[in-house]
């Protein structure tokens, strides 16, 4: 399982900051991420990383080689990742999202 050196699942969100024409009223992808962070804590605590990748930036080879199949395959963004599988791309899907964490054994918080 992907985990941040703490220890958490990490999620992965590729976009840009840069709002697409057709996307009206979207949020940014960046926005996105921060939002999903903030869903995922309230539901999971802190079970979970959400960490933006620019895809105009993209910081090492293994970013640069996703952006590449981005663009070669005309993925829509923003793109969610979790466990190097693509869950879910464009206005993210939350059941999609739930699902797969579901899979992967991690359970909501008890409120």
């Amino acid at each position: 399982m992907r985990k941040t050196e703490d220890g958490k699942l990490e999620i992965l969100v590729y976009g840009t900051s840069v709002i697409c024409a057709s996307c009206i009223n979207a949020p940014s992808s960046e926005e996105t991420a921060s939002w999903l962070q903030s869903l995922l804590s309230r539901k999971y605590g802190d079970q979970i990383h959400v960490r933006y990748i620019n895809m105009q930036k993209p910081a090492n080879d293994e970013e640069k080689a996703f952006v590449h199949r981005m663009i070669v395959e005309d993925l829509w963004y923003p793109l969610v990742l979790i466990q190097d599988e693509i869950v879910t791309e464009g206005n993210p899907n939350l059941k999609k999202i739930f699902k797969k964490l579901d899979q992967l054994g991690i359970l909501p918080i008890d409120k």
